[in-house]
């Protein structure tokens, strides 16, 4: 035993002390014949000696514990790509403006094509006359045995070539148009009407903001408990009052070694685009969760020498009094803690007033929640 409880113990027994003193001098007094002292009540001066102190209680009650890890995070975008040309030439059109929502697919702007789309149709002529050649060659070899093999040959061949030219004219034609890669919202462009661009210079950029990614570190020694489908809750200091139900859709295989933690990766829909990347987001993922724990504030304990303690009330024979517990303390969160030790289901815990009671002092309660 501690020696705090030891303490509370002696504490205890002066009290008693006392109260068997009171009742010592109260008979002396009433055996001298006073007339006062007659009159005297022996209980009345016990209660002058012993305090009785007010205290509030809570009954110990098994419920389920969520243990949580608070991450700090940052909101990403889903997808963000820079566009650039793939064609050179001058931008002729613009077509959407910074800010706008853009489909899949949907032009942003265009390049002047005049010169691409007169060599497609140089082109298509060519391939025109090569394929007719060719069929006119095949009937004459094929059917009649008329010409030669070689030309044969080189007539279906040149059908061919002129066929892949053309194909590729009308791709690069066709990527004089930029276009968006997929649906989000152009949030730049870095050029105008009449800029020169060449290709792979970045004209654009498309971000994708529904559903958003929020990406976060957890500290290496909680690795053996987080998995990909664990349960989180997410909020942003910008946004009071949003709460963001979310599971776990990443976990990264690396610690870094930098700052001891091992990504992980939460995925929130954001229709009306309220969350913007790099918002700091603040993370609780779900550790374990523990059933019929005892749940008790963390006020509740009082430290001693050797760990926690706690008081409950007991009734005795001179009434309620508080009777100290060590305890053994778990998990802990928002203010409250698990006791793997020390207490059971029905007990009345002292949660107001414990720091003012020793063990077997006298109590009443003023209040139970």
């Amino acid at each position: 035993m501690s020696a705090e409880i030891m303490q509370m113990r002696r504490k205890r027994m002066r009290g008693v002390a006392l109260g068997i003193l009171a009742v010592g001098l109260a008979g002396g007094v009433a055996a001298c014949g006073s007339a006062e002292a007659d009159g005297a009540d022996p209980a009345t001066d016990q209660e002058h000696f012993s305090r009785v102190i007010n205290v509030e209680v809570m009954t110990v009650t098994p419920e389920p514990f969520v243990e949580e890890i608070q991450v700090t995070g940052t909101a990403r975008a889903n997808r963000d790509v820079m566009v650039a040309a793939e064609e050179s030439g001058t931008i002729r059109k613009v077509f959407v403006d910074k800010g706008s929502h853009v489909a899949a697919g949907q032009p942003l702007m265009k390049i002047d094509d005049r010169i691409l789309a007169a060599q497609v149709e140089q082109a298509r002529a060519q391939a025109e006359l090569a394929r007719q050649t060719w069929e006119r060659r095949k009937r004459l070899w094929e059917n009649d045995r008329v010409g030669s093999e070689i030309v044969y040959l080189q007539a279906k061949f040149a059908a061919e070539q002129t066929a892949a030219s053309l194909r590729s004219l009308e791709a690069r034609l066709a990527r004089t148009t930029i276009r968006a890669p997929f649906a989000g919202v152009m949030d730049d462009r870095t050029v105008e009407v009449g800029s020169m661009v060449a290709p792979g210079q970045t004209v654009a950029r498309v971000i994708d903001l529904d559903p958003v990614k929020i990406v976060g570190g957890v500290p290496e020694r909680f690795a053996a408990d987080i998995r990909p489908g664990a349960q989180a809750t997410v909020t942003f200091d910008v946004l009071e009052g949003q709460r963001f139900r979310a599971k776990v859709s990443f976990v990264g295989s690396a610690v870094d070694a930098r700052n001891r933690t091992f990504p992980i990766e939460l995925v929130l829909p954001n229709r009306d685009d309220l969350i913007k990347p790099e918002m700091v987001a603040n993370v609780a993922v779900v550790r374990r969760v523990v059933q019929d724990a005892v749940v008790v504030p963390q006020d509740a304990l009082v430290r001693v020498e050797d760990g926690y303690v706690v008081f409950v009330v007991t009734n005795w024979n001179e009434g309620p009094v508080a009777e100290v517990r060590p305890v053994q303390v778990g998990s802990a969160q928002h203010n409250t803690v698990v006791l793997e030790k020390g207490l059971v289901a029905g007990e009345k815990l002292i949660v107001v007033g414990q720091k003012s009671v020793a063990d077997g002092d006298r109590v009443k309660v003023v209040e139970e929640h």
